[in-house]
């Protein structure tokens, strides 16, 4: 089977055989990996992170052959903590992203981070939207305004995150609670808002944890490095 060629990023690329490379790609058909032929060669230097695509897909099982592959618009070229912040996305899409699931939506959420990324617009909000709409997008999301009873969560309420269920209000004091304040400056995505953005980080690493198996990502060692 040929499809068409379809709108493509790359996110993540390694030798196979003896001048090939297996690739996975993001396509708005879902996360696919095929066979990269002549890879040492012009289509070696397309198939880099972050390279607008258009990628014509052959064969009928989970590991594709790529038949034809071209430029599909402006490289986005990051660098430094966006450079990180793009490879900590490709990461988490190799990682959670089912093989084949259609993601229309999210692929174009991904490519406008991307745009954003190389724009130099604040790393942590877009970091934060973009593991949001993953987990949303594939099923994991919970409402950041209501709890699992389905109450309104209050300003100066306490709450902690149970993965599959949702926010659950916490009347003792323990460590690691989240602020209801937090909570719906969160909803609300006002990221000025006071301990919105640090609350937002820790509360998606516990949501991405469990989807993670307890296998650390690599790329979050890239932003602790001097």
């Amino acid at each position: 089977m040929t499809t068409s060629g379809q709108p493509a990023f790359v996110l993540h690329s390694r030798a196979y055989r003896e001048s090939s490379a297996l690739v996975d790609y993001l396509t708005p058909q879902g996360r696919l990996r095929a066979v990269l032929r002549g890879a040492r060669g012009k289509a070696g230097t397309l198939a880099r992170p972050f390279v607008p695509l258009e990628v014509e897909f052959r064969g009928r099982g989970e590991l594709k052959n790529v038949g034809r592959m071209e430029s599909g618009g402006i490289p986005n070229l990051l660098h430094g903590e966006a450079l990180f912040s793009g490879l900590y996305m490709n990461e988490l899409l190799i990682r959670i992203l089912p093989a084949e699931d259609p993601q229309p939506a999210l692929f174009d959420h991904y490519a406008a981070t991307l745009v954003a990324l190389g724009a130099g617009r604040p790393l942590e909000p877009l970091l934060r939207a973009f593991e949001w709409r993953l987990l949303d997008d594939l099923g994991y999301g919970f409402a950041l305004d209501r709890d699992i009873h389905d109450q309104p969560v209050l300003t100066d309420g306490s709450y902690r995150l149970q993965v599959d269920a949702g926010l659950e209000q916490v009347h003792l004091f323990q460590p690691g609670l989240f602020q209801g304040a937090e909570l719906l400056a969160m909803a609300e995505a006002d990221w000025a808002a006071p301990g919105a953005l640090s609350s937002a980080k820790r509360l998606m690493r516990q949501a991405l944890a469990v989807h993670l198996g307890g296998k650390p990502l690599v790329s979050r060692e890239l932003f602790r490095k001097p």
